[in-house]
């Protein structure tokens, strides 16, 4: 009988060695790419030529950034800070919210790309799966607008 884990179960054991993991090495950032990015007809993830070709060079940064843009679009990063040795990196749906208001993502590590890496992981791991009947909490989407300004001071 053959097992076949869920794709929530595959991001949680690549987080685990993304939180075990002192560097990127090429076969972790490209599992990593191969989970997230959205599978075919015959279950390959195909993932755009850009990302292989951050991967081979070893550029860990810019090709977090291209997956973040590529794969999760509606995720933004809202913090990077580095502070006392570690890299605290927020990604958020909702950019424009406060930051008390919004239910960012946010992880933590002493290399940037691996922070970077466990937020998009994260990120992944919260996307509502075509199979997965369960519900997900969201903030809700705001629209910003210019609402017309009335002054209500009376000064009299």
């Amino acid at each position: 009988m053959l097992f076949r884990q869920d794709r929530s179960e595959r991001l949680a054991g690549i987080a685990d060695l993304l939180h075990s993991a002192e560097c990127a090495s090429a076969a972790l950032v490209s599992a990593m790419a191969c989970e997230i990015c959205h599978a075919d007809v015959n279950g390959a993830a195909a993932f755009s030529t850009r990302v292989q070709k951050l991967i081979a060079a070893g550029a860990w940064t810019d090709a977090a950034f291209a997956l973040l843009a590529g794969e999760l679009p509606q995720w933004k990063l809202r913090r990077l800070v580095y502070d006392e040795g570690e890299w605290h990196c927020a990604l958020s749906l909702q950019r424009e919210l406060p930051q008390w208001l919004d239910q960012a993502i946010e992880t933590s590590h002493q290399d940037l790309s691996l922070a970077l890496f466990r937020g998009i992981v994260e990120a992944a791991r919260q996307e509502p799966a075509a199979s997965d009947g369960s519900p997900t909490l969201t903030v809700p989407r705001i629209r910003v607008k210019q609402p017309d300004l009335v002054c209500c001071d009376n000064f009299a």
